[in-house]
């Protein structure tokens, strides 16, 4: 597998605080790569960092051999990148298609005026679910009418739709029941045989060993360890996210 994502040496100060230092690693095709860690451990920094939300302070990322550091959060998800944070960023009171197309509607005339296409873009949704094994009921039907599950579904299916890479995931089974956690595993592992490269966020120890090929715990801002689920077990990552030493 090649190497997709380089995090080089990256750190973050604001102001006096400095959130994160000299946090390193890879993410390959078709592997996910868990960042797992307490509340404040840098996480979500870390992925601003990726995402262009943020600029390091020091260090750099590298996406398919290229320089990412400096580019815009449009530019980022141009290269190949889509983040979904934990709100999803979804409107609830559109459809899945809509919400696929969201900023970039397709378009169509009728009688020289430019409508919205809704039924190309539901056909659209309809087709990149159920590559995904996804099935909404009504496709027609808003998206605040779905469960948590479907929505999360929805979200990545809008990734997938443009092509995305690599897809980073902000706590994706949070405020899920277990079926919707079981379908959000299921779809990760479907994206990883796409030759997607996951960068999933979490401090969920069922959610990190049922979906990580790599676990980067993060204590405080730093790397605390780098794990292969089978190499390790619960205690000895809660003691990494904790500031136990490696």
């Amino acid at each position: 597998m090649s190497v997709l994502l380089e995090a080089k040496g990256l750190k973050k100060r604001f102001g006096g605080n400095e959130a994160v230092s000299d946090v390193s690693f890879t993410v390959h095709e078709g592997e996910c790569v868990v960042l797992a860690g307490d509340n404040g451990a840098g996480k979500s920094t870390v992925i601003k960092m990726i995402s262009g939300v943020h600029t390091p302070t020091e260090g750099q990322v590298f996406f398919n051999g290229e320089l990412l550091t400096g580019k815009t959060p449009e530019g980022v998800r141009s290269a190949g990148i889509e983040t979904i944070y934990q709100d999803l960023s979804l409107a609830d009171n559109l459809d899945p298609g809509l919400n696929l197309y969201l900023g970039r509607e397709k378009m169509r005339r009728v009688l020289g005026i430019p409508v919205l296409d809704r039924a190309a873009m539901r056909r659209d949704a309809a087709e990149v679910m159920k590559s995904l094994g996804i099935e909404v009921p009504d496709p027609a039907a808003p998206v605040r009418d779905l469960s948590g599950g479907q929505r999360q579904a929805i979200a990545i299916a809008r990734a997938i739709h443009w092509q995305a890479k690599l897809v980073i995931m902000d706590e994706p089974t949070a405020a899920l029941g277990v079926p919707e956690q079981r379908e959000v595993m299921a779809l990760i592992g479907r994206l990883k045989a796409k030759g997607v490269g996951i960068i999933l966020i979490s401090h969920n120890l069922p959610d990190i060993f049922a979906a990580a090929d790599r676990i980067i715990v993060l204590a405080r801002g730093v790397v605390g360890g780098e794990r292969r689920p089978s190499e390790t077990n619960d205690e000895e990552i809660v003691r990494l996210m904790m500031g136990a030493s490696v």
